[in-house]
């Protein structure tokens, strides 16, 4: 449901600028990627991280269009301009985005931009909207992430449209490497998937067990489950790091390899709750610089309401100096 608030009704008088603000995290990659059985079941289970994407948004009802910076979030300024047409409110204004995500890498960078944005412009005009309002804001700008959602869900986002909420990793870290470059996210989903029905019947399985498993806290099978993922996804974008990656996390006791399906960054997942924690971690990010010459540290998002605005700017992740 949309409600319009006072803020809202003074914009359209005419009044003075209203300003709003909104925030949206990131993934690492995806724990789960591939495709269902049935037809147009194209899905993604996301892996929430603590870093994401700010948008602050200023309303100038005088103005003719929306200003944003930095000028290359084309995306985003045109989903501010599609809210302010849709919701009748007069003018334009300035979007300025702000984030430690990298693009192109397999982060959400996009889709954190896009809910960002929508969320920020939604607070200025005084409008209230729910994450399937926003997936249908998004739905005609690009395949999107489930990063609307609070929590681990599971999306088919070819479609951008919730398929399950699946509820809250316990506290989980996650060392990361990129094997370089970018992925340009539209053109990766424009490629047909390349499994047949033994592959899409594994991941009906994968999935299945993947939600157990997240139910239950069941950090070791959303490992094998997350390592399982990348191992198939090798037949559609392969990772040169990836099998010297699943040796390090037998090797070190890891629950296992995620990987960002249509990017380019790989991580091994540890259990924060687990005894020896302070020793694994020091191996797998001694292991992971040696391999990849560097490597750096995110952490899974603890359960929070989806309105909580976090700072950002701790910068960290493949594209920090």
């Amino acid at each position: 449901m949309i409600i319009a608030s006072g803020s809202a009704r003074a914009a359209f008088d005419g009044r003075p600028v209203q300003a709003g603000r909104g925030w949206a995290y990131g993934t690492f990659g995806e724990l789960l990627q591939g495709v269902l059985p049935e037809p147009g079941t194209d899905f993604l289970v996301t892996l929430p991280i603590r870093r994401g994407c700010s948008a602050y948004f200023e309303l100038h009802p005088g103005a003719s269009r929306v200003e944003v910076a930095p000028r290359s979030k084309t995306k985003s300024r045109a989903v501010a301009e599609a809210m302010l047409r849709r919701y009748g409110v007069w003018g334009g204004g300035r979007l300025t985005l702000d984030g430690d995500l990298t693009e192109g890498k397999g982060q959400a960078s996009s889709s954190a931009d896009l809910v960002a944005t929508v969320r920020a412009v939604s607070e200025a005009i005084g409008v209230t909207l729910t994450p399937a309002d926003i997936e249908s804001l998004l739905r005609p700008i690009e395949p999107t992430d489930g990063v609307m959602y609070p929590g681990v869900v599971a999306f088919l986002h070819r479609q951008v449209r919730l398929q399950a909420m699946l509820g809250h990793l316990p506290a989980t870290t996650i060392v990361g490497v990129d094997e370089g470059g970018q992925v340009d996210t539209v053109d990766f989903n424009r490629i047909p998937k390349p499994f047949g029905r033994a592959e899409r019947r594994e991941y009906r399985s994968l999935l299945d067990e993947i939600t157990v498993a997240i139910g239950k806290g069941d950090l070791a099978t959303v490992g094998a489950v997350a390592t399982r993922s990348a191992l198939l996804n090798q037949r559609l974008r392969p990772k040169s790091m990836l099998g010297d990656l699943v040796a390090l996390s037998a090797a070190t006791g890891a629950l296992g390899v995620v990987a960002a399906h249509s990017g380019t960054i790989l991580g091994l997942l540890l259990a924060d709750d687990d005894p020896d924690y302070p020793d694994k971690l020091a191996r797998v990010r001694y292991g992971c610089r040696a391999l990849a010459g560097r490597a750096w540290v995110d952490r899974s998002m603890p359960t929070m309401p989806q309105s909580t605005d976090l700072p950002t700017g701790s910068r960290s992740g493949p594209g920090a100096r």
